[in-house]
């Protein structure tokens, strides 16, 4: 209609509007004018939910938003066995899903970190997986571990107490030397042995660490693991297959011999970044980029 408006012959506009001349001469001739929206706005069968949806379900789902499509039929099919079965899951599934995006509660909205070069590295203490043992006794023990973000390259330090400012300051001051030079940026998750969580403020101590390093410390807020990006990883990262091969901590004779096989995993990373073969949980790992300083 509109190329015929605008002056078309009818077979022009027929051409551009992509129907027949036939078509387009009825569709011009005719009193009912063609509908653009063509989404349906009626039902084709009966809602099979229409008895419980808004008596039972809805308030189900209003004190526990977290329910299932699939626990809500196990409700239905517990109180009504010969009503409901399983044909009408995919419904409940969709109904479900349309209520908690219009009605549910909010979703926390987490934007996906980018590593940048030199710009952070990452601080954490961890249990190891399995229990030590050195002459049948059982060995306990921290790892202190330090992972720069970019690269993934990290430094594993074992740690014989609690979560210090001593073993801080030792783990991240021989993962510096490891690696040659300090990034920009020092994050933590909130350790007590670098900062005073009641006052929220950084300790004396680890202040001037970070300042003799030129690092600017900073830390996740509490209870979002998720900003501390690859520092979440980082402690799981002592679960890495073709690393834990070369440990062997089940048994171990001495302690001086645990301490190697844990040095051995740096440098088992070290070799892996530069022969660019990382294994099934490190393959994300490229060449230690940092910002070199002078480390004394």
């Amino acid at each position: 209609m509109q190329h015929r408006q605008n002056g078309a012959s009818q077979e022009v506009a027929a051409a551009k509007a992509g129907v027949s001349v036939r078509s387009g001469r009825r569709i011009e001739t005719s009193a009912q004018k063609p509908c653009l929206d063509t989404e349906r706005q009626w039902r084709t069968r009966e809602d099979p939910l229409e008895a419980v949806w808004e008596t039972e379900l809805l308030h189900l789902l209003e004190n526990e938003p977290k329910l299932t499509g699939t626990t809500l039929l196990d409700y239905l099919q517990e109180h009504y066995p010969e009503h409901y079965d399983q044909t009408i899951l995919r419904t409940l599934q969709r109904r479900v899903k349309l209520w908690r995006a219009l009605h549910g509660p909010e979703r926390e909205v987490i934007f996906r970190q980018q590593a940048v070069v030199a710009q952070q590295g990452f601080s954490d203490f961890t249990h190891p997986d399995n229990p030590v043992t050195i002459q049948s006794k059982t060995f306990p023990h921290l790892l202190y571990q330090f992972r720069l973000a970019y690269s993934g390259w990290r430094s594993v330090t074992v740690v014989q107490g609690g979560e210090s400012y001593a073993a801080l300051a030792a783990g991240l001051q021989r993962a510096l030397q490891q690696v040659g030079g300090s990034p920009i940026e020092h994050r933590t998750d909130s350790l007590s042995a670098a900062r005073n969580n009641r006052q929220n403020v950084w300790t004396e101590a680890y202040s001037e660490l970070c300042q003799h390093y030129r690092m600017t410390p900073t830390r996740n807020n509490l209870g979002q693991s998720h900003e501390t990006g690859g520092g979440v990883r980082m402690a799981r990262s002592e679960r890495c297959t073709q690393c834990m091969r070369v440990t062997v901590t089940r048994r171990v004779r001495t302690i001086s011999f645990m301490i190697a096989c844990r040095q051995l995993i740096s440098a088992t990373d070290r070799a892996r970044l530069k022969s660019r073969r990382p294994c099934s949980l490190c393959r994300s790992l490229r060449r230690p980029s940092i910002r070199p300083s002078t480390l004394r």
